[in-house]
């Protein structure tokens, strides 16, 4: 990396995108949609100074590709940005987001929001829910609290980063009730190490955390994992690895 800038292209693990399981779904199933969750949590991050987050500068385009434990692509992260705007020290921006299979089949779509305040991105943990599934879900009624994933603009090894939740309660037209929480705890920049994707190497901080996440529909279902981003200072989570994969910067443009 040169200056934190990618060597040969420019491209956020970052969150950005939550697949809700489908309700037809066995338990199996609901687990590879959590392992998804884990895996693109990474877009939330991008840079230092609000003027230079990546995923707040208008019309890029971000790809970011999901590979299992083998090494085996099992699809793509695709992020378009738009209407960035900036009033005092906020400049917040729209991530319009795509989940393809590994065939290129569009699977969901959703398009979310994003902020930075004083270098400080502030990701709204709602949008890690898509259209795509609450369109499974039907028509709904939903609460839920306002709650951010927060990347500070100064990292250092050592440094514990504050933990997140999201929860909402949810009832769909036809009556049916459930609920789903996320938590991110124990966030912790572990030291620094430098990463090479298709897209570029970075000089990166170590992230690690654990995440929990329950999904009730009748009954509730936990699903836990220990989680390892690598978060580069002025562009963002260049890769992040779940235990049972990874997710990879691979294109940006």
């Amino acid at each position: 990396m040169q200056g934190n800038k990618p060597v040969h292209t420019e491209k956020v693990v970052l969150a950005g995108f939550f697949l809700l399981p489908n309700f037809q779904n066995k338990l199996p199933d609901m687990k590879k949609v959590y392992f998804l969750f884990l895996l693109v949590i990474g877009f939330a991050g991008c840079s230092q100074q609000c003027g230079n987050y990546f995923c707040l500068q208008s019309n890029k385009t971000i790809e970011m590709t999901i590979s299992n434990k083998k090494g085996k692509e099992t699809g793509k992260l695709v992020y378009v940005i738009s209407n960035v705007a900036t009033k005092g020290n906020v400049t917040t921006g729209t991530v319009n987001s795509e989940f393809l299979d590994k065939n290129g089949k569009s699977v969901s779509k959703a398009t979310n929001s994003i902020q930075c305040d004083n270098g400080n991105l502030m990701m709204d943990m709602k949008m890690f829910i898509p259209s795509a599934q609450m369109e499974q879900m039907g028509d709904i009624s939903a609460t839920g609290t306002a709650s951010y994933l927060e990347y500070p603009s100064v990292l250092k090894e050592g440094d514990a980063l504050k933990d997140a939740s999201f929860s909402m309660d949810f009832k769909s037209a036809s009556g049916l009730g459930g609920h789903v929480s996320i938590d991110m705890t124990n966030r912790k920049v572990q030291g620094k190490e430098s990463v090479t994707t298709p897209a570029g190497t970075w000089d990166c901080y170590k992230i690690t955390y654990h995440s929990k996440m329950i999904f009730k529909l009748g009954i509730g279902i936990p699903m836990n994992a220990d989680v390892t981003e690598w978060y580069a200072p002025g562009f963002g989570v260049v890769k992040t690895d779940s235990g049972n994969g990874t997710t990879e910067i691979t294109s940006i443009k």
